[in-house]
């Protein structure tokens, strides 16, 4: 059996929706960025840049090599790892019956998960102390968000240097030990209104990308944040 190949992947939305890109990052057998891609998406939301780069980097990679895939968006995440095999059996529709967002892309990631070994691995974002691999995805996402110019090794460019993660953590992060990350297998599982109100703080959602103050926030499973991570689970 192949070794297990450890990448990390990330979308980008300037404005959410915005100027929004996808990319992914797959290390070397000592954890060193080894190949990269980041794409446009025109004008698009976060959740269709964290699907598309998940489901990019799941079309770069033989479905007979294990695969561990590091990601900042819990609503990726759970999209095909905890809601799909309810949205499946409801007809595609959320408990409130509601048509699922961006059931195209659900739906080809769906197809690319089948009989392979992929494990998923949620790594909080923005943080001096996170996943290097993450950081290089973030930025090299940000970065086609704002050129609208693909990018990166697999493209043949080989001389492309890899984005600096450094750039992709703010200086107002905290420094310390990472965390444990939280493991999630690719299995299949499924996924209540809550009032809305305004954030009189910036903060960071469970999905992993920040709020500003003033953003509409509803209470999540796992603290406040955007309404549409509601609405996906639902």
């Amino acid at each position: 059996m192949s070794a297990r190949i450890i990448a990390a992947c990330d979308g980008s939305s300037r404005g959410n929706p915005g100027p929004a890109a996808w990319a992914w990052v797959i290390a070397d057998a000592e954890g060193n960025p080894e190949r990269w891609e980041a794409g446009p998406l025109g004008t698009a939301t976060n959740n269709v840049g964290e699907l598309t780069a998940l489901k990019r980097l799941l079309e770069s990679v033989g479905s007979e090599v294990p695969l561990e895939v590091r990601m900042d968006s819990q609503y990726a995440m759970k999209a095909v790892t905890e809601w799909l095999p309810g949205w499946k059996r409801k007809g595609w529709k959320t408990a409130s019956g509601s048509p699922v967002a961006n059931r195209e892309l659900v739906q080809d990631i769906d197809e690319l998960l089948a009989d392979r070994d992929v494990e998923f691995v949620y790594v909080p974002a923005h943080r001096q102390d996170g996943d290097h691999l993450n950081a290089i995805a973030d930025q090299a996402a940000s970065d086609a968000a704002t050129s609208q110019q693909a990018a990166g090794t697999a493209l043949g460019q080989s001389d492309m240097p890899v984005p600096d993660a450094a750039r992709a953590t703010p200086s107002r992060a905290r420094a310390g030990s990472a965390k444990p990350a939280k493991k999630t297998a690719a299995k299949r599982a499924s996924g209540g209104g809550a009032p809305t109100l305004k954030a009189k703080f910036p903060g960071r959602c469970p999905c992993g990308k920040p709020y500003a103050a003033g953003t509409t926030i509803t209470k999540l499973d796992q603290g406040w944040g955007h309404p549409e991570c509601r609405t996906a689970a639902e």
